[in-house]
């Protein structure tokens, strides 16, 4: 013989929930509470009822139990920004100064942004945290360097001015002038 199913204490409040229910959550618990003892089900019946699995079942109905007739709060879903250093709005307000320069024909620099991330954070942050910040703000425009930071201009210059060796020709030799080889004209 199976054992006699609790909750009768909560029974009440569970029909009172079945009619009112909000959500799927709050209705399956509900029905997970009155399924064994209005009708004598088993915890395999009323899973397969329910559409879940009976570990399910079982952990639904106990939070109902445990919450004394209240429907077991739902955790959050997953995702989200739960490790943001500022809200979308505080993000928004730190970047329009510089977005106002750079709408104005300056020019937006990373560094001077994570400076000053760095001392509105009040810590040494990251330059990818920085990056991210703009890209969340859809800042896209890319330019490339002009330069390389260690050229050097002199050196290309001079380089420039001197002749390379000389190019080997279509047979792999070296081209010569002709007076150099030795063959008058």
């Amino acid at each position: 013989m199976a054992r006699q199913a609790s909750g009768k204490d909560v029974l009440e409040k569970a029909k009172k929930i079945l009619a009112n229910a909000r959500t799927v959550e709050e209705l399956r618990q509900a029905q997970a509470v009155i399924m064994p003892l209005e009708y004598g089900l088993s915890m395999d019946q009323v899973a397969a009822a329910l559409g879940i699995s009976k570990g399910w079942a079982c952990q639904l109905r106990m939070r109902f139990i445990q919450a004394g007739g209240l429907p077991a709060e739902t955790k959050p879903k997953r995702g989200g920004r739960r490790r943001e250093n500022m809200s979308k709005e505080e993000e928004t307000a730190f970047l329009a100064p510089f977005f106002d320069k750079a709408a104005r024909g300056g020019i937006l620099i990373v560094s001077e942004i994570k400076r000053a991330l760095d001392e509105r954070m009040g810590r040494k942050t990251a330059l990818a945290s920085t990056y991210n910040l703009l890209h969340r703000h859809n800042w896209r425009k890319l330019a490339p360097d002009k330069r390389h930071p260690k050229t050097d201009v002199e050196a290309q210059l001079e380089w420039k001015k001197t002749p390379g060796p000389p190019l080997p020709d279509q047979h792999g030799m070296a081209w010569h002038q002709a007076t150099a080889c030795g063959v008058s004209g």
